[in-house]
């Protein structure tokens, strides 16, 4: 079955930078749109990044461009999302995710705190 073991999340200052790690099994990876999701508190789940199979396409939400990067290597079924510049309001539970059909799947979600 599809299973993600999400990492990297932790308290980070302002300012500070994080990556988090994504590591899939149960489908094919390498052929897979893989996107980061995040949810902060009383709020609804946002898209923050997404990456094609190839790594060709890449798109982020306007609140994190110029600061965050989302990258893959298929080798080791991983995706990441580097985070740098990080403020307050990118405090979420931070979610890897993918598609199949009409099914989402999602990581179990990693803790990211931004705060002073």
């Amino acid at each position: 079955q599809v299973q993600f073991v999400e990492s990297g999340g932790g308290l980070v200052q302002p300012g500070g930078s994080l990556r988090l790690s994504c590591t899939a099994s149960g489908f094919p990876f390498s052929t897979s749109i893989m996107k980061w999701y995040r949810q902060a508190p009383g709020k609804e789940r946002e898209l923050v990044a997404s990456i094609s199979s190839l790594g060709r396409t890449i798109n982020y939400a306007d609140s994190v461009k110029g600061r965050f990067t989302i990258s893959r290597d298929n080798d080791k079924n991983t995706v990441y999302l580097q985070m740098n510049s990080l403020k307050p309001e990118d405090t979420a539970v931070y979610y890897c995710n993918t598609r199949k059909f009409t099914v989402d799947y999602w990581g179990q979600g990693t803790q990211v705190t931004v705060s002073s």
